[in-house]
Order: C-alpha cells, then sequence, then structure tokens
C-alpha cells in the first residue's frame, strides 16, 4: 500500500485540491492507498477540509516540518512512504514512476518541479535557475519525494534537528 503523508500548517487554500490530485493519480494507477495529512496546529479550516476529502487526519503541535512529517509517518500504515507538500499537486505519471523506481529496488527518490502556467513570471524564472544545478547534484525538490518504509525506519526519519 502506498501511503501518501501531507504535513499541513493553515493550507485551507491549497490543500482541496493537492488532495484531489493524490486521489485522482492514485485511483487512475490502480493503487491501494491512503492519505494521512499531518495538521501542524492550524487555525484554519486545513483538518476539517481534509476531513471532507475523506482522509485521516494526525493532529500534531510541532510547528516544525520534519517532526510533523515523521509523526504522519508513523501514523501511516503503508510500506511505501510518499510525502507531498500540501501545496503540490501531483500526477499519475510521476506517482506511477514513483512506484516503477521502488518497485526495481530504489529506496527513494523524488522528482522535478514544475510551476503551473499561470505562476508569476519571477517564479518561473526562478525554477529554471534552480532546476540545473538540482540535476547537477542529483538532488530533488522537498514538496514530493517517496521511500520504502523499512529504509526511512532504518534511518530514523527525517533529522529533527532542522
Amino acid at each position: 500500500m502506498i501511503s501518501f503523508v501531507v504535513p499541513a500548517y493553515n493550507e485551507e487554500r491549497c490543500l482541496p485540491v493537492a488532495l484531489a490530485a493524490i486521489h485522482e493519480a492514485a485511483r487512475a494507477i490502480g493503487a491501494d492507498y491512503e492519505i494521512v495529512v499531518a495538521d501542524d496546529a492550524s487555525t484554519d479550516a486545513t483538518a476539517a477540509l481534509a476531513r471532507e476529502a475523506g482522509v485521516r487526519v494526525v493532529s500534531v503541535a510541532n510547528r516544525q516540518i520534519s517532526k510533523t512529517r515523521n509523526d504522519g509517518a508513523r501514523a501511516a500504515a503503508g510500506d511505501h512512504l510518499v510525502f507531498v507538500d500540501a501545496d503540490t499537486r501531483v500526477s499519475a505519471n510521476v506517482v506511477r514512476a514513483a512506484m516503477a523506481a521502488l518497485e526495481a529496488g530504489a529506496v527513494g527518490g523524488g522528482c522535478e518541479v514544475a510551476f503551473d502556467s499561470d505562476a508569476p513570471r519571477w517564479a518561473r524564472w526562478m525554477l529554471r535557475c534552480v532546476v540545473g544545478p538540482m540535476r547537477a547534484f542529483n538532488l530533488a525538490a522537498g514538496c514530493f519525494f517517496y521511500c520504502r518504509r523499512d529504509a526511512f525506519e532504518r534511518v530514523g526519519g527525517f533529522d529533527e534537528r532542522h
């Protein structure tokens, strides 16, 4: 099973679209999946909107994304973990590629980011400046990455000192 872990803090504007995209992508590839939103003490409707979307909500009060991701992973049941930021939309192609990489023996990975066509011009320019070095150093964006649960647990999850 795939467990999508979504850390969230006051994400009522973005979260519904992100959750709909995850549901759509997982269903398109025929995956057995769950979505766990780790709500980090939001003061808006984040938790309520997540529940309305049919996902499990884990309430935490960390105000630190590494701890929040770890708490979400602990609550998750899947053997494949996919961490998706609340302002990120995933596609079936990216989820399919991630699962294929894990099935082929990878312990984890990520993907390249693309902004919507209506993103501000400065944001699209900045992204072009960042993508090249990320490719050169084999880095993935923090908004989407995946791993096997056993590998995640073996390394102790995310480093909570940062």
